[in-house]
């Protein structure tokens, strides 16, 4: 079963079974009491089911609570894991929205068919986010993800065609 990350634990919070998360999803909803999430362990050898029953934000951090975890003792050993959904669990999204894991790996060409590399990274700084493209022998190229620029996006044949705009390859 494919998983995907939503969050990672980076520490316990106080003595009744708190736990610190870092958030890596734009689906505040995933955190939210009645959630299904799955713990997986750094190595990955280790999955357990886990229910939301409780969540606030302090410190911007989000801070969850699990059902059955009552104290600190029983999710001291969750420190470090990751936060996962199932691929079921995923949520169909609008046309022009795509989930990370479809982007990243894509190729990256322009209009005239230029190659121009491989999305690696996806950044999301704040209005819109940033497709981070590997080139071959020259420094990664920061793609933003607007209309302007992003012309088509083919998931399915994992290609992303662009028209940049002066200087954005330099």
């Amino acid at each position: 079963m494919e998983m995907f990350n939503v969050g990672k634990i980076v520490n316990t919070h106080g003595i009744k079974g708190e736990v610190k998360v870092i958030k890596i999803t734009d689906f505040d909803e995933r955190l939210e009491p009645g959630s299904k999430l799955y713990w997986v362990s750094d190595d990955g050898s280790i999955t357990i089911p886990l229910e939301v029953d409780g969540h606030r934000i302090h410190k911007n951090f989000h801070l969850l609570h699990f059902d059955g975890y009552s104290s600190i003792n029983d999710v001291e050993p969750l420190k470090n894991g990751m936060l996962k959904v199932s691929e079921e669990q995923l949520l169909t999204l609008d046309e022009g929205e795509y989930y990370y894991h479809e982007i990243i790996g894509c190729e990256v060409v322009t209009e005239e068919g230029e190659k121009v590399g491989i999305i690696k990274e996806i950044l999301s700084p704040g209005a819109n986010d940033i497709w981070v493209v590997k080139r071959s022998g020259e420094k990664d190229g920061l793609i933003p993800y607007i209309e302007e620029i992003v012309k088509q996006v083919d998931v399915e044949h994992k290609k992303v065609v662009i028209h940049p705009m002066e200087g954005l390859l330099d």
